[in-house]
Order: structure tokens, then sequence, then C-alpha cells
């Protein structure tokens, strides 16, 4: 694993990020660290937490996922996907927003789901499920408040600011929607063996990773037509992250968690996506040469 570590660390380097990887085989245990215990902010990927409470509460019986939900335009959090880009009113049934929140990372279907579940409720989910260090401070609409607030007059344009990116709460572990890779992987891990939830919503759970539309992140490290991959991305200013779930034609199935930053602020950092993929890909490969695998 030693060789292991020193590849992924060349590879963020070559990338221009500072990376925090874990990576662990659901079914056996063995895992590799690289920064696993990071307080790191979540983003997107704390939609991941707000759809195991979901599906929480619906084994419960506290709701039922065919209820419907109007969205008028007015009031959307903005987002560049789903619901968010839509123009005229919309009705639709919370599996439905789920699968939006999931597939397309919808910031406004995320909330509509927070204003029936609740922060407390998803927190509750976590502390249960043993992530005692991942916590959601900020509905979707807030965090992106929060950006706003903190850029001051300037706008999204002073975004580009190294000095004004510092004072973002959103980028403090501290202050905003928070985990570590350990916690997603241990969440992931528990979906995958059916005890994050009762078996049936856990299976929804996995069927909705599985439809994420966004190919270039954890999944261009594994382009192969045998090889399944199911995530959930999250991404703000410096800040690229995606955990997820590999399996193999063999039956291995590995849990991944890759969370990123860079000093540099653009938008569009191909380099930076891609690292996350190549991680995966070492990671996920040291852990199947350790059982024999290939």
């Amino acid at each position: 694993m030693t060789d292991t570590l020193s590849r992924l660390h060349t590879a963020f380097s070559q990338a221009g990020v500072t990376g925090w990887l874990h990576a662990v085989d659901i079914d056996t245990g063995a895992q590799l660290d690289a920064g696993a215990d990071q307080p790191v902010c979540t983003g997107s990927v704390h939609k991941l937490c707000l759809l195991v409470a979901l599906h929480q509460l619906a084994a419960a019986g506290h709701l039922d996922l065919t209820e419907r939900v109007d969205c008028p335009p007015g009031g959307r959090t903005p987002g560049p996907t789903g619901l968010a880009a839509m123009l005229d009113p919309v009705r639709m049934s919370l599996r439905d927003l789920a699968y939006l929140m999931t597939a397309v990372s919808d910031n406004t279907a995320a909330d509509l789901l927070l204003h029936r579940v609740g922060l407390d409720a998803v927190n509750r989910t976590t502390a249960r499920l043993g992530l005692a260090r991942t916590h959601a401070v900020h509905t979707f609409s807030e965090l992106l408040a929060t950006l706003r607030e903190d850029a001051g007059p300037g706008g999204a344009r002073i975004l580009t600011d190294p000095h004004v990116l510092t004072r973002l709460r959103a980028l403090d572990p501290a202050r905003t929607n928070r985990s570590t890779p350990r916690d997603m992987t241990r969440l992931l891990s528990a979906v995958w063996r059916d005890e994050a939830c009762a078996p049936e919503h856990a299976a929804a759970v996995r069927r909705l990773l599985g439809l994420q539309v966004w190919p270039h992140r954890l999944a261009s490290g594994f382009p192969f037509d045998d090889v399944h991959v199911a995530g959930k991305t999250g991404t703000l200013p410096t800040l690229r992250n995606e955990v997820g779930v590999v399996e193999y034609p063999d039956g291995g199935r590995y849990a991944v968690a890759v969370f990123t930053r860079t000093a540099h602020p653009a938008a569009t950092l191909p380099a930076a996506d891609a690292v996350i993929g190549t991680a995966a890909r070492l990671a996920v490969e040291a852990l199947r040469a350790g059982q024999g695998r290939t």
C-alpha cells in the first residue's frame, strides 16, 4: 500500500490539487487511507445523506414516496440543472425529486426534499449510522446564500480572488455541511449491505446513484463495459468531490470517497476532475491486488 499512497500523492500533485481519499472493500473490510479522517466540505455530496434519510423515513411509514409536491417558478434554489433551470410550474413525487437531486444534482429538488424531511432528520440519520463527523448545517439555498454574502458586493466574479476565497464559510468544514472520506465510505458500505435502510429502500438508493449522469470524475477511472460505477459528485469554488461504489463482474465491491481542493479558482479544470477517477482506480486496484483479484 505504501507504493499506492506514493502514486496517489503524485497524481494529486500533478493535477494541481490537494486530495483526501478513503477506499474500502465492502465485503472484506480491507481499506486504503490517504487522509481518510480529514474534515471536508461535502457540497452536493451531502445529498447522499438526505437521500438515505428520505428512504429511512419512508421505510418507517413517516412519508409516502409517491406524495406529490408543487414547485412554482418563483423562489427556486439556483442551479444549472433540473427544476432549478426550468421555467414553468412543476408537480412531482418525492421519489422523482430524489431522482433529479441524485442524477443531475438538482438543488431545487434537494431543498424541496429538505423542506419535507428536515435537516434534523438528516443529522439523526447520519448519527444513527455512526457517522460522527458528518453534519448538515445548511439547506442548499442557505449554502449558496453564504457564498453571496461572503463574496460581498463584488458578486460571483470576485470568487476568483484568492483573498475572498479564504473568507467563504462554504469552504470551511467547521462552518458548513461536512464529513470525512471515511464517513462517506461507511455510509456507502451500509447502503450496499442493506444496513442503512430496509433492503427495498437501499436498492432504490443504489439505483439512483447508478443513474448519475456525470462520467468525468469517479467513473472516468473505470472505462470498462463490465465495471459499474454509482456515485454522487459535489462541487464548490476550488472543491471537486465524488463518493461512490465500484462493482466488478467477479463480485468485488469497493466504496471510494475522493475530496480535492485546488488553489486555482477556475470553474473548468479537467485535470482536477480526472484525477478523482485516477485516484479511485489506483486505490481499487491496490485493494483488488491485496485480495488476489486482477
